[in-house]
C-alpha cells in the first residue's frame, strides 16, 4: 500500500521538540519529503547546527513513522539548519548578524576572554557563522589568542563608504581594539574615547552573514556594557564565573545590571569556569582548588541555566599564549567541554527567540 506526504507530515506531527513545545511540523522543521515505494526521505531543519537534541530529534521521527504509518518502511533524514533569530529585518545596524551574545562577568581573572574565544571556535566547529568581537577596549586579548598579534584589517568600499574588513582565524572574523595599537601600549582613555572605540568596530564595519557575533565585554559593569545595549539589540547575555565566593559575589552584579528595568537583557545563563584541577595525563582526577560547584548554586538561587562548567587544564593556558584555543582539539577533555557548551548556549538562544520578545536597543536614561 502506496503512502503520501500528508500521511508522513501527519505521523512527524507527533514529534514534539522538547525545547521549544511544539511539533516539528508546526515548526517548520520537516521539509523536502519524498517517498519512493518503501523508503521515506525528508529534511530535519535545525533551529542551530550546535543542536544538543539532534539524535533524540532522529530517534523520535523515526518512531513516528514506525508507530503511526508502519514497519516496513526505511527512514532516511538529512539534517540541516536555519539559525533562528528575534532580530527585526528593518534594523540597519550589522543587518546580517541574527544573534548577539554578550559574553560579561562581574570581575576580572575569571577567564572570560579565554571562554568567550573558547565559545567562538566551538560554535564555528559546529558549523555556524561566527564573529567575535573584543569589546575588553582597555586589555584587548583575542590577537594574542587568536595568534594575530601584529596583524592589521583591511578596508574596502561598500556602499560609497570605506568599512573594516574584520580578520577571519580558524573560520571566525574577529574584531579587536588591539589590532591598532602595539601589544604593549596602554590605552590611557577617558569612557568617552573607550565608548567611540567600539562604536567604530560595530558601525565602520562589515561583518556580512553571522549566525553568532560573540562580544568579549570588560570585566566589571561600566560604560562599555551601557554602550553595547545602547547601540546593538543583545539577543542575551552569558555571565562567567569561577567557584569562589569572591567572583560568585562580583557575578550576582553581573546579573543584576543586565537584568534591570531600563536594560532588561535576557540571561541566557551562567558559566563556571576552573570549576575543578584535571592533570591532563589523569582526565579522571578532579581537584576543587577555588571550591566546589559554587556556580551551580548561584545559577539556582539565581533562576538561571547553568550552561556549563570548564575544568582548570593546562593546555587551555598553553592554547591561549600560543594563539590555538584548546577548542579546536575537540577530542580533548576541555575541548569536548567546550563543545558541550556551544550546544548549551545555542540551545539556550533558540529557546530565547522562541519564547521572548524581538530583541531592541535599549533607551538608558542619563537622569
Amino acid at each position: 500500500m502506496s503512502i503520501t506526504k500528508e500521511q508522513v507530515l501527519a505521523a512527524l506531527g507527533h514529534v514534539i521538540d522538547p525545547d521549544l513545545k511544539k511539533d516539528l511540523v508546526t515548526l517548520k522543521m520537516i521539509q523536502n519529503v519524498e517517498i519512493s515505494g518503501d523508503k521515506i526521505k525528508f529534511d530535519l531543519v535545525l533551529t542551530t547546527p550546535a543542536c544538543p537534541l539532534k539524535d533524540l530529534l532522529k530517534s523520535d521521527c523515526e518512531s513516528a513513522i514506525r508507530k503511526h504509518i508502519g514497519e516496513g518502511y526505511s527512514v532516511e533524514i538529512k539534517f540541516d539548519s536555519k539559525v533562528s533569530t528575534r532580530r527585526k529585518d528593518t534594523e540597519q545596524m550589522l543587518k546580517g548578524v541574527k544573534n548577539i551574545i554578550a559574553v560579561a562577568s562581574g570581575k576580572g581573572g575569571v577567564g572570560k576572554s579565554t571562554v568567550a574565544a573558547n565559545l567562538a571556535v566551538a560554535l564555528s566547529r559546529s558549523g555556524a557563522r561566527v564573529g567575535l568581537l573584543d569589546a575588553d577596549i582597555y586589555g584587548p586579548s583575542m590577537p594574542l589568542m587568536f595568534n594575530l598579534e601584529g596583524s592589521q584589517p583591511m578596508g574596502r568600499e561598500v556602499d560609497g563608504k570605506t568599512k573594516i574588513i574584520p580578520i577571519e582565524q580558524y573560520g571566525i572574523k574577529i574584531l579587536s581594539i588591539g589590532f591598532f595599537v602595539k601589544p604593549e601600549q596602554a590605552l590611557i582613555w577617558r569612557g568617552v574615547m573607550a565608548t567611540n572605540a567600539l562604536n567604530q568596530l560595530i558601525n565602520d564595519a562589515d561583518w556580512g552573514e553571522i549566525d553568532y557575533f560573540i562580544v568579549d565585554l570588560p570585566p566589571g559593569t561600566g560604560d562599555i556594557h551601557l554602550t553595547l545595549v545602547q547601540t546593538l539589540p543583545v539577543t542575551g547575555a552569558v555571565i562567567v564565573t569561577t567557584p569562589q565566593e569572591v567572583a560568585l559575589a562580583d557575578a550576582r552584579k553581573a546579573f543584576s545590571m543586565f537584568q534591570q528595568k531600563d536594560i532588561n537583557v535576557p540571561i541566557l545563563g551562567l558559566i563556571e569556569n576552573m570549576s575543578w584541577f584535571t592533570p591532563e595525563e589523569l582526565p579522571e582526577n578532579k581537584y576543587y582548588i577555588f571550591g566546589k560547584e559554587g556556580g551551580k548554586k548561584l545559577a539556582a538561587d539565581s533562576n538561571v541555566i547553568m550552561l556549563g562548567q570548564i575544568p582548570l587544564v593546562q593546555g587551555i593556558r598553553e592554547g591561549g599564549d600560543t594563539g590555538n584555543p584548546v577548542a579546536l582539539n575537540g577530542d580533548s577533555v576541555v575541548g569536548k567541554a567546550f563543545d558541550d557548551l556551544a550546544r548549551s548556549v545555542a540551545q539556550q538562544v533558540a529557546i530565547r527567540n522562541a519564547n521572548l520578545q524581538p530583541t531592541k536597543i535599549v533607551e538608558v536614561s542619563n537622569d
